[in-house]
């Protein structure tokens, strides 16, 4: 096999230190030597990691992708030499050879062959965009957990709120929830504090309010609302942040949004997560394939073993999910119609994963093109196969016991 990288290095990588194989040429020609050392993960030991590569002259480093721990070596290294970070999947080891030693020589020969393709790691413009809206994420869920705590933490004082309101933080659930914790316990003066279109279901607030709400009640309630409260605050800052960083891409954000079930945020997430360079990814199905919104492909003597989805980028496939449900629930699109079409056939799951991998391979077009959405419409099968939508509806009839005979429409 050719040898691509004559000098090559690679790294199995902890949270304390990383062992680094350097594999150049030996003595006689065709022959290779290998030397393994330890270098420590902090700043000043990776600078020295650094010199030391350079020093040697190699053209390239490949390190796995574990955990976080990477990312420290790879972004200073990355500065002056050619980096290659890798998934763990794709440099696996020889089994009953698991050492952080052998692992490193592995990565090095695999390298110096180079049999190992890089793994997409954005600009580091990206990289803060994708924190701050990773970071969201993780605060919205956590919000969501926490009111669903307060949501549980009530049913044992009696007090049933939730089984009338919506939403348990809304303008009239946090004025009555406010009240029990500053000592209110009268129902009807509870129900009073209903706004809006609450007013009409006081009778019901009167009932859903009458409990045995005490003070340790009082006390673990407050802590809940500071807590939801302190989320929501985060929220809002992470999001006036995400303004300021999505200034370069508010066109592209503009032209997601036009998509059916994409959001202001989900579009933040998706150029968060892809870069908004659609170069990187050749076509929509390596972005497809990329995002873990596609079938696997596993086959072997004609037979397919396995076609489930695989393990994708988690916040971008949770974004894509948000879409699709979104979108399925729309009306007059042609997303919606093929959801109902696939979920007659293969379940609701199996057509929210098609209308993420529609979704994703629209937002490619829409970010390598520059153009806004254009649906293909309601009728987009029918246009497809008209024979074969009149067939069906022809069938259809039959099978409710009417007799069908059609004739072609005259032009006026």
């Amino acid at each position: 096999m050719d040898i691509v990288h004559e000098r090559a290095v690679g790294m199995d990588i902890s949270k304390r230190d990383a062992k680094v194989c350097l594999r150049v040429p030996g003595k006689r020609p065709g022959t290779f030597t290998t030397t393994v050392s330890t270098w420590g993960a902090t700043t000043s030991q990776i600078l020295e990691l650094r010199y030391f590569l350079e020093s040697e002259h190699v053209t390239t480093v490949v390190m796995e992708a574990t955990s976080d721990y990477w990312k420290p070596f790879f972004y200073l290294l990355e500065e002056t030499l050619p980096v290659v970070l890798v998934n763990a999947k794709a440099a696996r080891n020889i089994p009953g050879r698991k050492t952080d030693v052998s692992d490193a020589a592995w990565l090095a020969q695999l390298a110096a062959h180079g049999l190992l393709r890089a793994s997409f790691i954005p600009p580091e413009p990206i990289r803060e965009l994708r924190d701050l809206t990773r970071s969201r994420s993780i605060a919205t869920r956590d919000r969501t957990r926490e009111i669903q705590r307060l949501e549980k933490f009530l049913e044992g004082s009696g007090i049933k709120l939730s089984s009338v309101v919506s939403d348990l933080t809304g303008v009239s659930s946090r004025e009555m929830l406010e009240a029990l914790v500053a000592g209110e316990r009268d129902p009807q003066v509870l129900a009073s504090l209903a706004r809006g279109t609450l007013k009409s279901k006081v009778p019901a607030l009167v009932d859903a309010l009458t409990g045995r709400f005490k003070e340790h009640h009082a006390f673990m309630t407050k802590l809940h609302l500071d807590q939801i409260d302190a989320q929501t605050r985060m929220i809002e800052a992470l999001t006036t942040r995400i303004e300021e960083a999505m200034k370069p891409f508010r066109a592209a954000r503009e032209f997601l949004a036009t998509i059916p079930g994409v959001s202001l945020k989900v579009a933040d997430v998706i150029i968060a997560e892809t870069g908004a360079d659609m170069s990187v990814f050749e076509t929509p199905g390596r972005l497809a394939s990329w995002a873990g919104v596609c079938p696997g492909s596993n086959e072997s003597a004609g037979r397919i073993k396995s076609a489930h989805i695989l393990p994708g980028n988690k916040y971008l496939k949770a974004a894509l999910g948000t879409a699709a449900l979104s979108a399925s629930r729309s009306k007059d699109t042609y997303l919606s119609v093929k959801y109902r079409r696939i979920a007659a056939r293969r379940g609701p799951m199996k057509a929210i994963v098609a209308l993420q991998h529609n979704i994703l391979t629209a937002a490619w077009h829409l970010l390598a093109e520059g153009e806004c959405y254009q649906d293909p419409g309601t009728d987009y099968y029918t246009r497809l196969d008209p024979a074969k939508a009149r067939n069906n509806a022809i069938n259809k009839l039959k099978s409710l016991g009417y007799n069908v005979t059609i004739t072609p429409a005259t032009a006026a």
